[in-house]
C-alpha cells in the first residue's frame, strides 16, 4: 500500500493568498471534524456538482414510488350505442360484453390489457402493495450494507441500478402475477436509493451547508413526482410499458454517472482505515481556498494523531452497535415512532381524500403541489430551525387540522385545514429526516437513517387499510391519522438538540459529547 503521508504531502504552489497550515499556529490534536471541516467547509463548486447529483436520485425514486398511479389506473369507458348499456351504471361487470369499450387501446393500463376491470379491489391494488412490500423488506435487509461494507457511494448506485432494471423487465411483463413480482423486486432494489442519496450529500459538505444540501434531495423527489403526470398525458393513449421504458432508463444511465462522478463520502473511507482513498477525496472535493492548505505538517500529523478505530465488516455489525448501546437504542426508537406518526399522514392523507366532500381532482392537485412550499421552506430555514420544537409544532398543526378537517361542515374550512395538516406534514417530513442523520455517527449513521425511512413507509402501508375502512366522513381515517401524528410527535421530546452541531464519526465520539451536554432521554 501507498503512504498515505505522501499522498498528503503533494501541494499546490505557494501564493501570497494562501493562508499558512493550521498546524504551524495550532498545537493541539486535530480531530476528524476540524480536519474535514477545513477541507471542505467552503462550498466549492466539485461540492456542488456532486451533491447536486446525488440528490437527483431522489427524483428517479419518486417516479417509481408513484408510477403505479398511472399504469395500474382503470381506464375511461364508453358506451357502444347499444340499448343494455347506459352511462350512469359504472359498474362494468353488469353490463353485456360487447356493449361498452375503452376509450383508449387496452394497453394502456394493466387493468384493461389483462381485463381485471371486474377483480376484488385486493387484486388491482396487489401490485402496489407489493412494491411497498418490497421497499419495507429491503430497507431492513440492505440497511446496514452502506455503512459495514459497501459504503454510501456503491449502495447508492447498485440500489439505483437495480431498480431501473427491473423496472425495464417490470415492461416485459405478461401477466398480473409477473408484474406484482417485479414491482416487489423493484422495491426491494429501490429501498435504500432515498436513505443513501441523503447521507452521502450531506457527508460531502460541511456542516454549514449540510442541511441545505439534504433538502434538496426532498426538491428532487416532489419534481419527479411531478414529471409523472407529464409523461403520462405525453403517452395518453399509449402502452403502459413505456411509462417504464422512459422513466427507468435514464434511471439506469444515472447510476453510471455517479459511479464515475461522484466520490465516496470521506467520513466513511477514514472510519473504514482507507486513509489513501480518504486523502486522495478530501483533496479532490476541497474548495481552492482549503486545498493549498493540505500539507504534510496539517493533513499528515493528523492522520497520525487521529484515534484509530477497529471496525467489523459484519452486515449486521451496525445493527447490533445501535441496538446494544442503551443511548442510542433509545434515540432510535424515539426518532422511529416520530417518523411513523409523520409517514401515517403523508402518505395516508392522499388516498383517503375521496372521503371527504370536495372535488378529487382539484384537492390531489392542492396536496402534490403543497409538497414545494414545504421543501423550501425547509431548504430555506433548516439552519435556523431548533429540530425538536420544529418538529414538535408540525406534528401537533398537523394532528389538529387532520381531526378538524373532518369535523367542520365547511366545504372551504375543511379543504384549508386538509392542505395545511398535510403541508405540516410534508414540512416535518424533511426536517426528520434531517434530524435522524444528525442524531447518529458515521459508523451507523446510513442504518439509523434508513431505519427511520422504514418507520415512515410502514406508517404508510397502515394508512390505506384505514382509509378502506371509512368510506363514510373520513372520521376513522382522518381522525386517526391525526391523534397518532400528534402522540408520535411528543416522543421527539426524548431527542436531543442537533441544530448547528458538528457530525460525530464514532459511537464513542457521539457518548463523550452527550456526557458533556447531557442530551440523552
Amino acid at each position: 500500500m501507498t503512504d498515505p503521508n505522501a499522498l498528503l504531502s503533494e501541494t499546490s504552489p505557494a501564493h501570497p493568498n494562501t493562508l499558512p497550515p493550521l498546524t504551524a499556529e495550532k498545537h493541539h490534536h486535530h480531530s476528524l471534524n476540524e480536519t474535514i471541516e477545513h477541507c471542505i467547509g467552503d462550498f466549492g463548486w466539485k461540492q456542488i456538482f456532486q451533491a447536486t447529483l446525488v440528490s437527483f436520485a431522489w427524483f428517479f425514486d419518486a417516479q417509481q414510488t408513484f408510477i403505479s398511479v398511472f399504469t395500474d389506473a382503470e381506464p375511461k369507458w364508453s358506451c357502444n350505442n347499444n340499448s343494455s348499456c347506459h352511462s350512469f351504471n359504472t359498474n362494468l361487470c353488469q353490463l353485456p360484453d360487447g356493449s361498452w369499450s375503452w376509450d383508449f387501446p387496452a394497453t394502456t393500463s394493466i387493468i384493461s390489457e389483462w381485463s381485471l376491470q371486474c377483480a376484488g379491489s385486493i387484486i388491482k391494488g396487489l401490485p402496489a402493495s407489493s412494491f411497498f412490500f418490497g421497499c419495507l423488506v429491503g430497507g431492513f435487509a440492505l440497511a446496514t450494507l452502506a455503512d459495514s461494507t459497501l459504503g454510501r457511494k456503491n449502495m447508492l448506485v447498485l440500489s439505483s441500478l437495480f431498480m431501473s432494471l427491473t423496472g425495464v423487465l417490470t415492461a416485459a411483463s405478461t401477466n398480473l402475477w409477473m408484474y406484482t413480482g417485479m414491482r416487489f423486486i423493484s422495491g426491494f432494489g429501490r429501498a435504500t436509493v432515498g436513505t443513501c442519496a441523503l447521507v452521502l450529500s450531506t457527508e460531502l459538505v460541511g456542516k454549514k451547508w449540510r442541511e441545505n444540501v439534504g433538502i434538496i434531495g426532498f426538491l428532487n423527489f416532489t419534481l419527479g413526482f411531478l414529471s409523472l403526470p407529464v409523461l403520462a398525458f405525453s403517452f395518453q393513449g399509449s402502452s403502459w410499458r413505456l411509462m417504464y421504458l422512459w422513466t427507468c432508463v435514464p434511471s439506469a444511465f444515472y447510476s453510471l454517472s455517479v459511479f464515475f462522478l461522484v466520490r465516496e463520502s470521506p467520513r466513511w473511507l477514514f472510519i473504514k482505515g482507507r486513509k489513501e482513498e480518504f486523502a486522495e477525496t478530501l483533496r479532490s472535493i476541497a474548495a481552492p481556498s482549503s486545498r493549498g492548505n493540505l500539507t504534510q505538517s496539517f493533513f499528515g500529523r493528523t492522520c497520525n494523531e487521529w484515534e484509530e478505530q477497529s471496525q467489523t465488516t459484519d452486515i449486521f455489525s451496525t445493527a447490533k452497535i445501535l441496538l446494544n448501546r442503551g443511548w442510542s437504542c433509545r434515540r432510535l426508537v424515539a426518532v422511529m415512532v416520530v417518523a411513523f406518526g409523520v409517514g401515517m399522514i403523508y402518505y395516508g392523507m392522499p388516498l383517503g381524500l375521496g372521503n371527504l366532500p370536495f372535488d378529487l381532482y382539484l384537492s390531489v392537485a392542492l396536496n402534490a403541489l403543497s409538497e414545494f412550499p414545504a421543501s423550501l421552506i425547509a431548504f430555506l430555514f433548516i439552519g435556523k430551525m431548533d429540530r425538536k420544537g420544529s418538529v414538535l409544532v408540525l406534528a401537533l398543526l398537523s394532528g389538529v387540522c387532520s381531526v378538524s378537517c373532518v369535523l367542520v361542515n365547511w366545504k372551504g374550512m375543511q379543504i384549508v385545514l386538509e392542505i395545511v395538516s398535510f403541508f405540516s406534514a410534508c414540512t416535518a417530513f424533511d426536517i426528520v429526516l434531517i434530524y435522524a442523520l444528525e442524531l447518529f455517527p458515521t459508523s451507523v449513521r446510513n442504518s439509523a437513517v434508513s431505519m427511520v425511512r422504514q418507520a415512515m413507509v410502514l406508517g404508510g402501508v397502515l394508512s390505506p387499510v384505514l382509509v378502506a375502512a371509512d368510506r363514510k366522513n373520513g372520521l376513522l381515517s382522518y381522525g386517526v391519522f391525526g391523534v397518532t401524528i400528534s402522540i408520535c410527535g411528543l416522543c421527539v421530546l426524548c431527542l436531543p438538540e442537533t441544530r448547528g452541531r458538528i457530525l460525530c464519526d464514532t459511537m464513542k465520539e457521539e457518548e463523550r459529547r452527550d456526557n458533556e451536554f447531557n442530551g440523552v432521554c
